[in-house]
């Protein structure tokens, strides 16, 4: 049934179709609406025999899921940014137990300095942690990806992680077509775990491994991990001829025929990306974009065969590792190695920045002359920061750069107006 909801919402009616047995929550926005939502739901009684569980943080969120996945239940939280990092050592035990939760990341960026806006800083930060990530470009594919999400997980016996851009598509209102209760049940089976706890059959779960034997157990998760490889676009094909839809995948290619520069990127950007693509081919310029729909396991011989015939990539991302650069670039470098084919990376967005279609399409411009430093900072005001470094180089004591940055950029937007 379609409906105009905001995406949090469309998130959470998701979920409930996907007959949870225990969601456990601790609030942080972006995220907030999504388990409020459920709350109420399971309240009223529209959630079957699921168990919420009002938790004292995330940390606490993800250890019950532990518990209560280990015992059989098929089981979800949500976070983002902060709650994300506070949980981490849980992300990691998760992963590593094989415990099929499913988590939505609304994402959002890590501080300091404090920030409630949206970049991908937080996922991609435990991007090597053994999780499933899967990006959604729009509120409808979010509701789907959570229902191939359980799916997946319990397939895998592996977690699940359904990133959706804080604020931007959480807080967003659009069409959302939400499926019947039974198409749903059609799709995804009841849980049948993998290992379960069971007073009557008892076994141990997290047993200590030494050096003899760790290294053993490491490869074996990671190759169950890459079967998703395999497994994705099977679910997805399954989603689309169920549901008359296609949403998910690996990657996903748009006007690449024929292109000579490929845009690379993930999440809601990739709308804007398509807009400025489209009137880029209006101009003659033969450009391309490929959405990564998966990102761990990243999708690199799928994405090696889609950019194989491209002159040029440029990968926009929502992140940065401070002293390196680009993340996803990193990746995609990796999965071109030996093609003679140069690879840019634009950082963009960082924090909630709005990233115009005039900016992505003057990048294709600067691209194609050569112009992109390495990295390159989309939008970056180098008035400010060329006025920053050099109060830093005259002033042994400087004082927080953070608060000096936001009075410069008053301050040149009161003279501007």
């Amino acid at each position: 049934m379609l409906a105009q909801i905001e995406g949090s919402q469309a998130v959470a009616e998701s979920v409930v179709l996907c007959r949870p047995e225990v969601i456990a929550a601790y609030p942080i926005s972006p995220q907030t609406h999504i388990v409020e939502r459920l709350s109420r739901m399971v309240k009223h009684g529209d959630v079957g025999r699921c168990q919420y569980l009002n938790v004292e943080s995330e940390f606490a969120a993800l250890s019950v899921l532990i518990g209560a996945s280990a015992t059989g239940a098929r089981t979800y939280t949500a976070t983002t940014s902060q709650g994300l990092l506070f949980m981490a050592e849980a992300v990691y035990n998760a992963a590593g137990l094989g415990l099929p939760i499913v988590m939505t990341i609304a994402n959002r960026a890590v501080g300091a300095p404090i920030n409630i806006w949206n970049d991908h800083s937080d996922s991609m930060a435990l991007r090597d942690a053994g999780w499933v990530q899967l990006y959604a470009e729009t509120n409808q594919e979010a509701a789907d990806l959570h229902i191939q999400a359980f799916r997946l997980a319990e397939e895998l016996s592996c977690p699940v992680m359904v990133c959706m851009d804080g604020y931007i598509l959480t807080h967003a209102y659009e069409a959302v077509d939400m499926p019947a209760q039974s198409l749903v049940d059609a799709f995804l089976p009841p849980y049948s775990p993998v290992q379960v706890l069971d007073p009557k059959a008892p076994i141990s779960i997290g047993a200590m491994v030494g050096p003899e034997a760790f290294t053993e157990v490491k490869y074996l998760a990671h190759h169950q991990y890459l079967r998703a490889l395999a497994l994705i676009p099977e679910v997805a094909g399954a989603f689309a001829q169920q549901f008359q839809r296609l949403s998910g995948g690996l990657c996903s290619p748009y006007r690449m025929e024929g292109a000579s520069i490929a845009v690379v990127a993930l999440g809601s950007v990739i709308g804007t990306i398509k807009e400025a693509i489209d009137e880029l081919r209006l101009d003659g310029i033969a450009v391309g974009c490929v959405k990564i729909g998966c990102y761990r396991p990243f999708p690199m011989v799928q994405l090696r065969g889609t950019l194989e015939g491209v002159t040029r990539v440029i990968v926009v991302e929502k992140d940065l590792a401070v002293g390196m650069g680009g993340i996803v670039s990193a990746d995609v470098r990796m999965a071109l190695q030996g093609l003679p084919i140069p690879i840019h990376t634009v950082i963009a967005g960082l924090g909630g920045r709005s990233i115009p279609k005039s900016s992505l399409k003057q990048m294709v411009q600067d691209a194609r002359a050569e112009r992109l430093s390495e990295p390159h900072f989309l939008d970056l005001n180098r008035t400010v920061i060329d006025n920053e470094l050099m109060r830093r180089r005259d002033q042994r004591q400087a004082g927080p750069m953070a608060e000096q940055v936001i009075r410069a950029v008053n301050a040149i937007g009161t003279k501007v107006v």
